[in-house]
């Protein structure tokens, strides 16, 4: 298993590279930030462990760079207890509170390899964030729900807030799939997972010859959504150059391709979602204020899941049973005190976190019960 170490603090590097010698089934790597392992990191590297706070590019950079590509686990400090936080956010699977014992970091290193494993194996055939709309209900998501059925009968462009992970696709599809728009498409784009220099053409498109790999033309979201609903999600990363030209397709309500000159009429329906307080960033000058309103006409805000408690088990047993199925494991449930943890548990990565962290209870765990020790949520230092 081939494994990269990033790590700034020259000391805690060598502790690390000395105490793995021990390990020869691993093969390390380690580097004194994130550029210089973005450098060498290619199809070989199994797992990335990584350090928060580094200069230049920090730890939660550097994962987003990485879009997935590996499997990371997170190192930090309690001062930077948020970040970590923010690491589960963005699919980290697992995080270790330093000061750790090197068994501790072995334990998650095989975790992580044994879940990777089995996944590699199988074929998920659709999101499982999809999977758990409104598979339970509770008070705090039944107002949610209840705002989403009165703007799904309207054309208003509703923005959805709320933390990562708590389910703001689920809910846009949801308005989609209740509003007189169902028989056309919903098209959804990531504004953070688009390189800033491709998301004009992503949204509106281009003709042959706009630019040099425009080898032939082709429609952008705005188009394939025409007559259905465009979900634009994390629309605080949205660069400020485009937002001008978001703000006129909406007003004129048509969009013009790159290298184009004549402009198409569009009839799309706006749902955008962000985590980020777009109120700081008006004031930053980062995030047109006359676009927010636009955007803004009907707000959502979605309740975290630790105000949802009522959801948490439902959810879990319907994740189980989808992960024995997906992955071709026996029939499994949780035990009474594997339930109270899931209950006491504050899941500051919300639906997301919860399907990661019982997914890989059902991997990891041994024979048909789930005890709090598959559920691994001590090893993260969060209540």
């Amino acid at each position: 298993m081939k494994i990269a170490i990033v790590e700034d603090d020259i000391n805690m590097r060598k502790s690390l590279e000395i105490a793995m010698e021990d390990y020869k089934e691993f093969e390390i790597k380690t580097f004194k930030n994130p550029k210089d392992a973005l450098k060498v990191l290619d199809e070989s590297f199994d797992l990335i462990i990584t350090d928060i706070n580094m200069p230049g590019m920090d730890g939660i950079e550097f994962v987003k760079t990485l879009n997935g590509k590996y499997e990371v686990i997170i190192m930090t400090g309690n001062a930077t207890l948020q970040r970590a936080i923010e690491s589960i956010q963005l699919g980290v699977k697992d995080f270790l509170l330093k000061p750790f014992e090197i068994d501790t970091l072995i334990k998650a290193i095989k975790r992580a390899d044994e879940v990777s494993k089995v996944v590699k194996k199988v074929q998920i055939k659709s999101n499982s964030s999809s999977k758990e709309a409104f598979l339970a209900i509770s008070p705090a998501l039944e107002r949610a729900k209840s705002i989403a059925d009165k703007a799904a009968k309207t054309d208003a462009t509703i923005l959805l807030l709320g933390e990562s992970g708590v389910g703001k696709e689920v809910f846009a599809k949801y308005i989609h799939d209740n509003s007189l728009r169902i028989k056309k498409d919903f098209v959804a784009i990531n504004m953070a997972a688009i390189p800033d220099n491709l998301i004009e053409s992503e949204l509106f498109g281009y003709e042959k010859g706009a630019f040099t790999d425009a080898t032939e033309s082709k429609a952008g979201h705005f188009e394939n959504a025409n007559g259905g609903t465009l979900f634009l999600d994390e629309i605080g990363e949205m660069p400020y150059g485009v937002q001008a030209k978001i703000l006129r397709a909406l007003q004129e309500k048509e969009v013009r391709r790159l290298g184009s000159s004549k402009s198409i009429k569009i009839d799309v329906r706006i749902i955008s979602a962000t985590n980020a307080n777009l109120s700081d960033k008006i004031k930053n000058g980062e995030f047109r204020e006359d676009l927010y309103y636009r955007l803004n006409t009907i707000p959502l805000n979605i309740p975290p899941l630790r105000e949802r408690n009522e959801e948490i088990l439902p959810l879990s047993q319907n994740i189980l049973s989808q992960s024995t199925q997906e992955y071709g494991l026996e029939e499994k449930y949780f035990s009474q005190d594997a339930k109270e943890q899931l209950l006491s548990y504050g899941w500051p990565g919300n639906i997301r976190e919860l399907i990661s962290v019982v997914q890989r209870a059902a991997i990891l765990s041994d024979g048909c019960e789930i005890t709090p020790e598959a559920l691994f949520l001590e090893s993260r230092g969060l209540r």
